[in-house]
This record gives C-alpha cells, structure tokens and sequence, in this order.
C-alpha cells in the first residue's frame, strides 16, 4: 500500500497530449496579441504622423463659416412678380428654419442617416460599406454629408487615397466649427441638383414649379434622389430613372 500511494500514476490518453497542446495554443495566441498590438500601434503612429503632416495644410474654411453663395440677377414687376433671372446658377438661399423638415428627413435618410451621431466621419458606416463591397460586385461608399461638403467645396472629384484622407480631415476641422444645423443649412443650398439648380430650393421651383415649403412628400423623395446622379435621376430627363430612385 505504502508502495502504490508513492508512486504517482503516469498520464495516459487525451491528458498526455492535453497539456502540450493546450500550451501551443497559449503560445500561439500570445503571438497573434502581440502582432494585433504591433499593428495597432504602428497605425496609431502613422495617424499621428498624418495628423501632424497633413493638418496644417488644410485649407481656410472661412468660406463655411461666413457662406454667401453666388445670387443670380432677378428682375421684379412693380407689384412683386418675379420678371426674369439671369445668372448660371439658379439658386435660392433658404436659412435651415425656412427648410420643410420633410425635404431635411428625406435627405438625411438617402445621404446620411447617422449625420447627428458622427462627427463627420461615420466609422460604422465606413465598415458597413467595407462588408457590403466585399460581398457584392458594385461598391458603396461611405461619404457623410460634411464630406460631401469638404470635397464639394475644397477636394478634386478623383478617387485617390490622398484626397479621401483629406476627404476624411477636412469633414472633421468643418464640424469643429460649424453646428450641425448650419452645416446642414449649407449642405441643402449649395448641392447641385440638375439643370442648373444648386440648392433644393431652386430644384422645386425648375422641377415642380413651386416654393419649396409647398411640395409634398413624394416630391421631397423625388428631390432627395437627386445629389447621387442629377442627369441621371432628375424627372425632367429621365421620369422613369427618377421614379424608380423616388
């Protein structure tokens, strides 16, 4: 008895090769920790070289914060009647409280659903566009509408990854300064919409024939398709195109 209960009964089975393996898989998730940590901080490093290069060389945004957009010339009757305009741009300026919350809600959900949860950049919104474009053949972007304002305003149309990384700075100095409603208020007078027309108000009047506070839900629907493609969803040139985008 006093032989058996010293000697210690020697591992058989899945218990011999419990241990070993069971110290590889530390072993090799230990390895992939510290690779996670390296790359982790080898991007931490070059975001903050970015950051120091490229900041300082954004351009003045002065332009935003004091917007003043080009006015045509209109000509009026003695009693109120709009006459004529002459001007390339058709544009009518309306300040965010003169904007219907319906035509602000219908671009909000077809360009920017998250615009009051971000910060300029939407980062679900960039990973969720990543996914989609990994499993389906045509690509989705990611593009805020304070992106969308800083490439309109400022950045080229070219698709390189210098101009979206500038893309992507210059939206976060813009809602540094400007209040999302202001930003807003910008993005809804400025944006081409097709014939000509830069603004939604200005759209109303060239595609329904009417102030912007008189359309209607289907016609906002219809206005809010246009920033994507306007020769290519706008009624005028293409009904079915438009109706179908509605």
């Amino acid at each position: 008895l006093r032989h058996q209960s010293m000697t210690s009964p020697e591992p058989t089975g899945s218990h011999a090769s419990a241990t070993p393996l069971s110290r590889r898989i530390a072993a090799w998730a230990l390895k992939l920790l510290a690779v996670a940590g390296a790359l982790v901080l080898a991007i931490g490093l070059g975001v903050g070289l970015l950051l120091a290069v490229a900041y300082p060389q954004l351009p003045d945004i002065s332009g935003l914060t004091d917007y003043r957009p080009r006015q045509p010339l209109r000509v009026w009757s003695a009693d109120g009647e709009l006459i004529a305009e002459f001007g390339e741009e058709r544009r009518k300026y309306l300040p965010i409280q003169q904007i219907p919350a319906v035509m602000q809600q219908a671009v909000l959900a077809i360009e920017d659903s998250r615009f009051y949860q971000h910060h300029g950049v939407d980062y679900w919104g960039v990973l969720r566009a990543g996914l989609a474009n990994l499993g389906e053949s045509r690509s989705q972007g990611a593009s805020t509408i304070t992106m969308q304002v800083a490439r309109n305003f400022y950045l080229s149309t070219e698709k390189t990854l210098i101009r979206k990384i500038y893309e992507v700075l210059l939206a976060l100095k813009i809602e540094s300064a400007l209040s999302k409603q202001k930003l807003l208020e910008v993005y809804l007078n400025h944006i081409f919409l097709g014939h000509r027309a830069y603004g939604f108000a200005a759209a109303a009047e060239v595609y329904f024939g009417k102030p912007l506070e008189a359309i209607s839900t289907a016609e906002a629907a219809m206005l809010a398709g246009l920033p994507k493609a306007p020769s290519a969803y706008n009624p005028i040139a293409n009904p079915r195109r438009a109706h179908v985008r509605q």
